[in-house]
């Protein structure tokens, strides 16, 4: 008999003080907590992020994922006046999907400002396909005129202010714009860091995948039914491709900067090497998968009953993975996005 979903997520449920959830970031990026679990030995330690070289394996390459976060969150109006709060998602063909809140329908109108507005194309629940007024090519120029930067659902008290949200919730090396939502392992990142590590003879090497807001929907049945998340763009660039495929050649540890990057590598492996370069992913990594490319992850602290809890699980073990997680709670880490950072060898 197949386990329902409650049965698979069970196990990776845990409770934390509401406290821990991290408001704002780390102030400088580099003074967040971390904490270095190795594989090998079992020990456990703990440190400040600014002082990870000391632990990273000599010869070793990170993989960062340069995705840029761009101001998806807009306010619509109706005909009627009515608010509707809407958040991008996806361009199919000449129309935008959203999620979006108030009461609307198709066929209605939804006034952006006064020389751009949208036609409703269909309503499905909390989602909706919308058709701009105004060349699809202009969209983005918009969005970073008008559009607010979406953060997590679970940051409700954050006192960043929009100006603050662009620069803060956003890795120092973010150059591909695409993602609704951060690659926040990187937030731990300063240039003087990544400077560093590339001086200390270790490689540091960038890949793309465009975060969106499946990161944080909750699993349904059909996922865990299908063994497939919610799907998402990645590209690897040929020479890093090549560069990564000689290093995994030679015995260099592979560490993954976030569960994105994880999931970039992982999804163009085919025996052994970076082959499939670019495409769309849907891959579900769970604790019992074998991790084919990826030797080492950089991560935060991710949700009870989430995707991310259980990829990272697939590194350590579930039973370990929570232990993990006790023992930050004891020493007072801040958890999830702007969280504080493990280290898993």
């Amino acid at each position: 008999m197949e386990n329902s979903l409650d049965d698979v997520l069970a196990p990776f449920d845990y409770t934390f003080p509401p406290e821990l959830i991290a408001q704002s970031p780390a102030s400088p990026r580099d003074s967040a907590k971390l904490l270095i679990h190795d594989r090998k030995t079992a020990q456990t330690s703990f440190d400040m992020f600014r002082n990870i070289i000391d632990y990273l394996p000599e010869h070793c390459v990170l993989v960062f994922n340069q995705t840029k976060v761009f101001p998806a969150r807009f306010h619509l109006k109706k005909e009627t006046g009515g608010a509707v709060g809407a958040l991008y998602l996806e361009q199919k063909g000449n129309r935008i999907r959203v999620m979006a809140d108030g009461k609307f329908k198709a066929g209605d109108r939804l006034e952006w400002n006064e020389n751009h507005f949208f036609m409703v194309e269909e309503r499905d629940g909390k989602y909706a396909l919308l058709t701009p007024s105004f060349p699809m090519d202009q969209l983005q120029s918009l969005l970073q005129q008008f559009g607010e930067t979406p953060l997590p659902p679970y940051i409700k008290e954050s006192p960043l202010s929009e100006e603050q949200r662009r620069s803060e919730y956003q890795t120092v090396y973010a150059n591909q714009t695409g993602s609704v939502a951060a690659p926040t392992a990187g937030l731990h990142f300063t240039e003087e860091l990544i400077k560093k590590i590339e001086q200390s003879g270790r490689h540091v090497r960038y890949v793309t995948l465009h975060v969106n807001l499946g990161t944080f929907a909750p699993l349904t049945n059909e996922h865990w039914k299908e063994k497939k998340l919610h799907e998402e763009f990645y590209e690897i660039d040929p020479d890093t491709a090549a560069l990564l495929n000689d290093a995994k050649k030679n015995h260099r540890p592979i560490i993954a900067v976030g569960t994105t990057s994880v999931r970039t590598l992982e999804s163009a492996t085919v025996d052994g090497s970076l082959q499939r370069l670019s495409g769309i992913t849907d891959i579900f990594i769970t604790e019992h998968d074998r991790l084919n490319f990826v030797d080492g992850l950089i991560t935060n602290f991710h949700v009870p009953r989430s995707s991310l809890l259980m990829m990272v699980s697939a590194f350590t073990g579930r039973e370990t993975l929570l232990d993990l997680y006790k023992q930050a709670m004891e020493k007072r880490f801040r958890f999830f996005s702007f969280g504080d950072g493990m280290l898993i060898l």
